[in-house]
């Protein structure tokens, strides 16, 4: 590509950036990327690859299917609260997900899980709710080296009062003596200037956002952390069906719906009893890799049940070749040849690649030393293992992939 072309690039999208996450209610035909992608892509090893994305002179950006919103943009924005989600559907995430929690009412939430609001919420400083957490904050004894403790659910507090919280980066200080240094603690990769506002939602608010974007949905079933059935009469099943009730009740079309669980009885529940829902219905896999785990014959054990789409991390999709290439792995041809569809997670949630990625990239470390190399795992699960879709911290990432390569505004 011409140097003219790409500096005019990063510019332009420098500008949307500043100017399009900031608003509210994004256009959802108005895709603005910002200037990481290119970033990345100054930092990839010359070669083909490089070439092609260095010369994606597109001059409007569409949303993709193919990028998914792993609890809206947490790379930088507070996760699973509206202005994350925004900021995900601004840089193009054709899917955003919601994961699924209930409270104390039995009203569910988005949270990555049910025993999170001490690092994902303001719930500590709050003394009347932090009395009322499963473990209340404790201060941490620096001269015994004690760490401080906290465990807060969404199933001790009320929905009224889980809409009282404000949302941050997930994080926490260990050695906090107070309740607001253990609310401290974000990486330095990741940033607090995004912070001031962190808006909770429901499930059922999600759903209306979502709707309002233009976008489409991946709910998460959360393994419950308290003795089910809750309180002696809501059980997995319920909360796996009411789940599904509030898409029919907001009239979405099952096949907008990718409701996932990394329980396969869950997605099994699903198959069964909400057939419709369940043609989508995701198995995160998150098996140990064995023999046993990534054979042909799993594989097609899972199909005969009625699973259609597994979803593992990506590393157990990939593996190096003789020559130190990454290359689809067994697991992957496996799931292929069985006729599963693939989606991978989690891009841009390990922090910067130069020392190799850590645990999303273990089987294939030897082959990254520079973030640039996230475009070619990007490419790999593409274009070899075939994947459907790919969760981000940062979907501006796989947008921009999903552009370049004629992948975007195609949907499933």
């Amino acid at each position: 590509m011409k140097l003219n072309t790409f500096v005019n690039g990063l510019l332009a999208a420098v500008t949307l950036l500043s100017t399009g996450l900031a608003q509210a209610s994004p256009d959802k035909d108005s895709i603005q990327i910002g200037p990481r992608p290119f970033w990345l892509v100054a930092d990839m090893d010359e070669g083909p690859l490089k070439e092609r994305l260095q010369s994606c002179d597109l001059k409007q950006f569409q949303s993709s299917d193919f990028s998914i919103g792993h609890r809206g943009a947490p790379l930088q924005f507070p996760e699973h609260t509206r202005e994350s989600y925004i900021a995900a559907a601004r840089m193009g995430a054709g899917i955003l997900e919601c994961d699924v929690a209930f409270t104390k009412d039995r009203e569910l939430v988005c949270r990555h899980a049910q025993n999170d609001l001490h690092t994902t919420t303001n719930i500590v400083a709050v003394p009347e709710l932090n009395a009322k957490c499963t473990q209340p904050f404790e201060p941490a004894d620096p001269e015994k080296g004690t760490e401080a403790r906290a465990e807060c659910r969404t199933s001790d507090i009320t929905l009224a009062e889980f809409r009282t919280l404000e949302g941050k980066m997930d994080a926490f200080n260990p050695m906090a003596t107070t309740p607001e240094d253990y609310l401290g603690g974000t990486v330095d990769w990741r940033t607090d200037l995004y912070t001031s506002r962190g808006t909770l939602m429901t499930h059922r608010e999600s759903i209306e956002l979502f709707k309002s974007l233009g976008v489409k949905f991946t709910p998460e079933l959360k393994s419950p952390v308290v003795e089910m059935p809750f309180e002696g009469d809501y059980s997995k099943q319920d909360y796996a069906r009411q789940i599904i009730q509030d898409y029919v009740d907001a009239g979405v079309k099952p096949q907008d719906v990718w409701p996932q669980s990394f329980n396969l009885e869950d997605v099994l529940f699903w198959v069964n009893e909400t057939p419709e829902f369940g043609r989508q219905a995701v198995f995160l896999d998150q098996e140990e890799l064995m023999p046993e785990t990534s054979s042909l014959q799993y594989m097609e054990n899972l199909e005969s049940r009625g699973v259609n789409i597994i979803a593992p991390a990506l590393w157990k999709m990939l593996t190096l070749d003789d020559n130190g290439d990454i290359v689809p792995s067994a697991y992957a041809n496996n799931a292929r040849n069985a006729g599963l569809d693939l989606i991978a997670w989690t891009v841009e949630r390990s922090g910067p690649l130069a020392e190799g990625g850590g645990w999303y990239f273990q089987t294939v470390t030897d082959a990254i030393n520079n973030d640039g190399d996230l475009f070619t795992v990007i490419d790999v699960l593409a274009q070899d293992v075939e994947v459907i879709g790919i969760f981000s911290d940062w979907p501006a990432t796989t947008t921009f992939y999903a552009n370049c390569m004629g992948m975007a505004g195609k949907g499933r």
